[in-house]
């Protein structure tokens, strides 16, 4: 399961004092801007702001979302909640480590 990080999510309370950081701080405006995410991409990664959110979040691309929960629930993974359709073609999940931490999951439906 050697994926590289392909997105971060990052909680945040003020979504427009958020925007204007990162903004900033990317150098560069959102791709999608909606009260529930804003993206934003950077080169290969993508930044999301997630209002509300408790975790930073990091995801990896798999091909067999099932597969890869149950190879990571085998080394001490828990899964969390379950797995969602997010938008058209594309559903995640999100994985508790052995320290507590979430990592995420997400697959293009086929």
């Amino acid at each position: 399961m050697a994926n590289p990080i392909k997105l971060l999510i990052f909680p945040v309370s003020d979504v427009e004092k958020a925007k204007t950081f990162y903004n900033t701080f990317l150098g560069t405006e959102p791709y999608a801007d909606s009260p529930y995410y804003v993206g934003y991409k950077v080169g290969e990664l993508e930044i999301g702001l997630v209002p509300n959110s408790q975790d930073l979040i990091s995801y990896i691309d798999t091909d067999d979302i099932k597969g890869s929960i149950k190879e990571l629930e085998a080394v001490g993974g828990t899964l969390q909640g379950d797995v969602k359709n997010v938008a058209p073609g594309l559903i995640v999940a999100a994985v508790k480590d052995v320290d507590g931490n979430v990592m995420g999951l997400r697959q293009q439906s086929k």
